[in-house]
């Protein structure tokens, strides 16, 4: 496959750079290694040398509705889908046309997918047999007005057993080459985009009896609510930007303008909102915390150009979570290609700039969206996890060509994020300083790996590697 060069553009957004790519290596074998741009480094203190410590800047790039297998279920190397002689070796049962479809490749831009709300979760895993995605997806509402609705699926036929391989997503693929590709990532709860971004800053989704206590919540993995009117800091336990603002690191929550699923539960049926970072929402769950408003840190939820605009004159704070809007979030129907392109600027932009030397981007999808995945998510506590989703480190210290095979979940970043920067203190309620009700510190279950293990902090950091924001696919 040739490989095409383009400028480097903010789909939606309006920003506009100009930093050549490359594009992807051919179809079953992993891309092979991308020649590094002859940049200068910028090389971080002496005293960090060879520790986590040399990450000065932690983002965190959350795009939407894909599971491991449909994106990397062919990698090779890879837990992918189950083959035998080069062909999928499963078959998921198709209540309505009778017998069992086998995973496909798929080639369309914009798809469907399932339901992917917490009982369409339950039955997706079906106890462990994983063989319920069909059925739920043949089940679910169809053409729904609101297409992010987590009860929908897009109309006509089925997809939830397509596939997609370096064909269709070459710059994944190319960095899962260059970089580390984790195929034991799991979204932190079985359920949709909600709750699993309240669990991507705080380790926890809960709904509280009385917003202004923090021990007034519970665990709610569907259903913990947005802010309202007359409810505007539902969220009262503790998020992560506590204690970043408590040790004075700093931190900003990126998005862009535009559209947003706007329903608050899967019950509901509603038309896509507009999503801007003055509005709490699904994807902007921060400015509904308690603690970010009384701590003066609304202001850091702020649109993707002053991230742009930071990634390039060196000013990047120590935390960043990157978040899409509808157009090129990846979410059914909205286009894979859109997706790709709109995650390639953000990651070459910050290739280009000069904190790239000391950068660890986390890029992952913040749930299954009902497509299909073969492995049984394990048992964490009464939270999660849920169903397995494709992850990717990107950083000049991350393995080159790495597979991780730890059990991971969003609450490794946070674990990351605090190991890095606050000397391993954790979002826990008996030493952080702000009690509230949760019932488990997650950053510390014993199952959960350390993606320490995804770098060589000895190494001299590898040089910006920037892809084409339009490289060439099969996509249709």
């Amino acid at each position: 496959m040739k490989r095409r060069f383009g400028p480097l553009r903010i789909l939606g957004v309006g920003i506009a750079l100009t930093v050549g790519g490359c594009g992807s290596a051919g179809a079953t074998t992993p891309p092979a290694p991308s020649a590094g741009m002859p940049t200068a480094l910028t090389l971080p203190s002496p005293s960090a040398a060879g520790t986590i410590h040399v990450i000065h800047h932690v983002i965190v790039v959350m795009q939407e509705n894909r599971s491991f297998d449909t994106y990397f279920g062919t990698y090779p190397g890879a837990d992918g889908i189950p083959m035998s002689n080069g062909s999928p070796s499963v078959c998921v049962s198709n209540p309505a046309a009778g017998g069992c479809d086998k995973p496909f490749h798929m080639t369309a831009n914009s798809d469907s997918g399932g339901p992917h709300g917490q009982v369409n979760a339950a039955a997706d895993i079906a106890g462990g047999a994983m063989n319920g995605f069909i059925g739920q997806a043949e089940h679910a509402k169809q053409g729904c007005a609101g297409t992010f609705n987590p009860t929908c699926a897009g109309t006509g036929t089925s997809d939830v057993m397509g596939y997609m391989d370096q064909r269709e997503i070459p710059n994944y693929w190319t960095w899962a080459g260059d970089y580390v590709l984790q195929d034991h990532m799991f979204e932190p709860n079985a359920s949709w985009s909600l709750p699993a971004h309240l669990f991507m800053v705080s380790g926890w989704s809960a709904k509280c009896s009385n917003p202004g206590n923090p021990m007034s919540c519970t665990s709610a993995l569907q259903n913990p609510g947005l802010p309202t009117a007359t409810n505007p800091d539902p969220y009262a336990w503790t998020d992560l930007t506590y204690l970043l603002y408590k040790n004075n690191v700093s931190w900003g929550y990126y998005l862009s303008n535009g559209t947003q699923p706007d329903c608050a539960d899967d019950e509901m049926v509603c038309t896509p909102g507009s999503q801007n970072a003055t509005v709490p929402g699904i994807w902007n769950p921060l400015p509904g915390f308690g603690d970010v408003k009384s701590d003066g840190q609304t202001g850091n939820v702020q649109t993707v150009d002053h991230f742009l605009t930071a990634a390039k004159d060196g000013t990047l704070p120590a935390v960043s979570w990157v978040v899409p809007n509808g157009k090129v979030s990846e979410h059914p129907p909205a286009l894979v290609s859109d997706g790709q392109s709109y995650v390639t600027s953000l990651i070459d932009a910050v290739m280009a700039g000069p904190d790239w030397s000391s950068t660890a981007i986390f890029l992952a999808w913040d749930d299954w969206g009902g497509f299909y995945d073969h492995v049984v998510p394990p048992t964490v506590d009464g939270s999660g996890y849920g169903l397995r989703v494709p992850g990717l480190v990107i950083s000049p210290y991350a393995r080159q060509g790495y597979i991780d095979h730890q059990t991971l979940s969003f609450d490794s970043y946070l674990k990351f994020i605090e190991d890095d920067f606050l000397g391993g203190q954790r979002i826990d309620p008996a030493t952080d300083g702000r009690p509230d009700s949760r019932p488990d510190v997650r950053e510390n279950a014993s199952q959960l790996g350390n993606l320490t293990v995804d770098f060589d902090f000895r190494q001299a950091p590898r040089l910006a590697i920037p892809l084409s924001t339009t490289p060439q696919t099969d996509l249709k």
